[in-house]
């Protein structure tokens, strides 16, 4: 329950940071989730990979559709990824997982550091 919890609180908040704060602001909102949420260190690392994951994922293939896949094939081009849109769009949700995954963990052990 915590973990599902977790997933979505981080989805919900980072997509509200999005909205007023740089693409950084993930790092904060799952640094705070795992805070607020206390689970062990993997469990936190992979409710805030999958909640921005999943988050930038579908956003980029919002995004995707609504341009009918022109400006995603361009820069899928550019990448070495040879026009593929779909591997940029899993390559853009997996970046914004390992950014979120690790703030949370840091979170996590925040969390666990006993007070002196």
């Amino acid at each position: 329950m915590k973990f599902s919890v977790a997933v979505i609180l981080t989805a919900l908040l980072a997509f509200i940071s999005g909205l007023f704060l740089p693409w950084w602001g993930i790092a904060i909102t799952s640094l705070l989730t795992a805070v607020i949420i206390h689970q062990k260190a993997w469990k936190a690392m992979l409710s805030g990979f999958l909640g921005v994951f999943l988050l930038w994922a579908v956003l980029a293939f919002w995004t995707d559709m609504k341009n009918e896949g022109v400006l995603s094939k361009k820069i899928a081009t550019l990448l070495p990824l040879g026009g593929n849109s779909i591997l940029l769009i899993i390559v853009t949700g997996f970046i914004g997982g390992l950014v979120a995954g690790f703030a949370a963990m840091s979170g996590s052990y925040l969390r666990a550091t006993p007070a002196k």
